[in-house]
């Protein structure tokens, strides 16, 4: 398990009022990535391990500000779900142990993180991360 470096007390709730999915098919990361983001203030939907199951949250989930997906999903790639997403006007953040280049070049505008990376340190990053792929949340 990942440690979240600062106690909870003394975290700026800089994520409060928006909604994230996470999907991502490694449970501990998956698990602490979704703890890390609301002890930053996030509603986590999710996580999902599955595209299909990330595509069932995102139909049930109501507004989705951001997505973090992993793109492989035990061997099913997550691009349909990006799509989607993007379309819909959602932020996406891909993380995954791909680089850049061998993404499809539909994403090259896509904020990309590469794994492994620190959970802490991408929940404190992601309004940033969100502010390059559309404005912030509420």
């Amino acid at each position: 398990m990942i440690a979240v470096d600062a106690p909870h007390h003394q975290r700026t709730r800089h994520l409060d009022g928006c909604r994230i999915l996470v999907v991502e098919d490694d449970f501990f990361l998956a698990d602490d990535l979704s703890a890390a983001l609301r002890s930053f203030g996030a509603e986590v939907i999710g996580p999902a391990a599955t595209y299909h199951d990330g595509l069932l949250m995102l139909v049930a989930g109501g507004r989705i500000d951001v997505a973090l997906l992993d793109i492989n999903l035990r061997g099913e790639m997550a691009y349909p779900l990006a799509d989607i997403l993007l379309d819909q006007g959602v932020a996406v953040v891909l993380a995954t142990g791909y680089d850049q280049s061998a993404l499809p070049e539909r994403f090259s505008h896509v904020v990309h993180v590469e794994k492994p990376f620190d959970v802490a340190m991408l929940a404190r990053t992601l309004p940033e991360l969100m502010r390059r792929s559309r404005p912030a949340c509420p």
